[in-house]
């Protein structure tokens, strides 16, 4: 079966960047696209990206476009978001899911990680 393990949270300034991994594992062929979601408290979980696994095309959620980059290393089966120019309001546990089509109803994916938490504070 699918599963996904995230890492790369952390604690970091306004401003500041950081990179968070989600490394698959198990039968794959079924999940064509990965997707990163996050959830801040008191708030229901938001989709952030998506990139299709097979062509690498992306989307972005508008909030996060133009400072956000998902990408995918083949390799080592591993999915990245790399996130600059971080904001306090991008503070959330974010996950990464894996589906069948590119989608940012969080319906739609049927695999998801254990989620890695992301602090922006000055």
């Amino acid at each position: 079966q699918v599963q996904l393990v995230e890492s790369g949270g952390g604690l970091v300034q306004p401003g500041g960047s950081l990179r968070l991994s989600c490394v698959v594992t198990g039968a794959t062929v079924d999940y064509h696209v990965m997707g990163w979601f996050r959830q801040a408290p008191g708030k229901e979980r938001e989709f952030v990206a998506v990139i299709k696994r097979s062509g690498g095309g992306t989307y972005y959620a508008d909030s996060v476009k133009d400072r956000f980059t998902i990408s995918e290393d083949n390799a080592k089966n591993t999915v990245y978001l790399q996130m600059n120019s971080l904001k306090p309001e991008d503070t959330a546990v974010y996950y990464c899911a894996a589906g069948r089509v590119a989608t940012v109803n969080k319906s739609g994916y049927n695999y998801w990680g254990q989620g890695t938490q992301v602090t922006v504070s000055s």
